[in-house]
């Protein structure tokens, strides 16, 4: 059962289609963009960062304006909390972390505008406990936005299916975060002459080989230990937790229609 804590009208649903699209080409621009094209090697991510923060204010605006309303407000703003609050335990060690499995959880559960809008509050909230605030910022908070909201969109499963489905997904949420990451500073990361360093010029097919092997020989087993951490923490608190957010927004009846009841004949209003 999902609970749809954030409306997505058609209009906020245009938006993040077209914010999604320009995500992508931020993650992927050293495939559309050659390094020193705008004078410095350090010029696109941080372009594409400023933008993608833009097109995130963008989002939470629009989901602002009537998507979202107080009950919702108040569940993003706890499991923002809880998110900023477990993330430090894992630190990112050996690629274990923490944060995901519960914005898996909740996006699954409160539906994917809702997964959306989590994946860049706790990233947020996390980076100001911290001190993570620099340009990778905004890259996390959209690749993390990408795994809550895919999240919602998983089909329909119940019991142990479901907290599988969640659990595999948990897992390969954790490649798909790390392979997107390594993609915003991979140009600049290597010395030009390695074998697996980003060239201006060559074949895409050619390009792209090498970043597969840069994603394998350096993130393969820091990202395997987010999978696992993601895969493990689903299997065993997935049941509790599920359960736990479903209750919540049975209570909550988030968007449920305000209704004043006339009084009647005989009766007073109260002073």
């Amino acid at each position: 059962m999902t609970a749809v804590a954030v409306r997505l009208s058609p209009r906020v649903g245009v938006v993040m289609t077209l914010a999604a699209f320009l995500g992508l080409v931020a993650f992927f621009w050293p495939f559309v963009v050659a390094p020193g094209k705008f004078g410095s090697n350090y010029a696109p991510p941080l372009i594409f960062g400023v933008l993608l923060v833009l097109v995130l204010c963008v989002i939470l605006s629009e989901i602002a304006e009537g998507g979202i309303d107080s009950k919702a407000l108040a569940m993003l703003g706890v499991l923002s909390a809880v998110n900023a609050a477990l993330r430090p335990l894992g630190a990112g060690t050996a690629g274990i972390e923490t944060v995901f499995f519960v914005l898996v959880l909740a996006g699954r559960v409160y539906g994917p505008g809702f997964g959306f809008t989590l994946g860049c509050t706790s990233l947020f909230a996390s980076a100001l406990i911290t001190g993570g605030v620099g340009p990778w910022m905004p890259y996390q908070m959209f690749g993390c936005a990408f795994v809550g909201m895919l999240a919602g969109f998983l089909p329909r499963a119940t019991g142990r299916r479901e907290v599988l489905m969640l659990a595999v997904y948990g897992s390969l949420s954790g490649y798909l975060f790390g392979f997107l990451l390594n993609l915003s500073f991979w140009p600049f990361s290597l010395d030009p002459n390695s074998s697996i360093a980003y060239l201006p010029g060559l074949p895409f097919t050619e390009q792209w080989h090498r970043y597969l092997a840069f994603d394998l020989a350096t993130s393969l087993g820091w990202d395997t230990g987010r999978a696992v951490t993601n895969f493990v923490c689903v299997l065993l608190a997935g049941p509790a937790v599920l359960t736990t957010f479903r209750r919540a927004a049975r209570r909550a009846r988030f968007h449920a229609p305000v209704t004043f009841a006339t009084p009647r004949t005989g009766e007073t209003e109260p002073s």
